[in-house]
């Protein structure tokens, strides 16, 4: 079922998103209804991200020490590329 939804937005915001809409090829409304597909897919729970079926179906597939520090082997692995 499509709905119609009325919102108020400045004159200046309504063009930009017309232009921004024709040159993906698309409408505002489409635009607007991604937007809104994806804002709450990652809808929030007492200030918490639900975080979305991709990143529950990744959890878990590295097993990394508890002490593992992620900068610090970074920084490492970017001394080493680029001596």
């Amino acid at each position: 079922m499509v709905s119609k939804i009325t919102l108020k937005l400045d004159d200046h915001t309504i063009e930009s998103a017309k232009v921004y809409a024709k040159k993906q090829g698309t409408t505002p409304s489409k635009v607007m209804e991604g937007y809104l597909k994806l804002m709450l897919k990652g809808k929030r729970e007492k200030g918490q991200v639900i975080p979305t079926r991709l990143v529950k179906d990744l959890t878990g597939v590295i097993n990394l020490p508890k002490n593992f520090n992620y900068k610090t082997e970074y920084s490492a692995y970017l001394t080493e590329k680029y001596k």
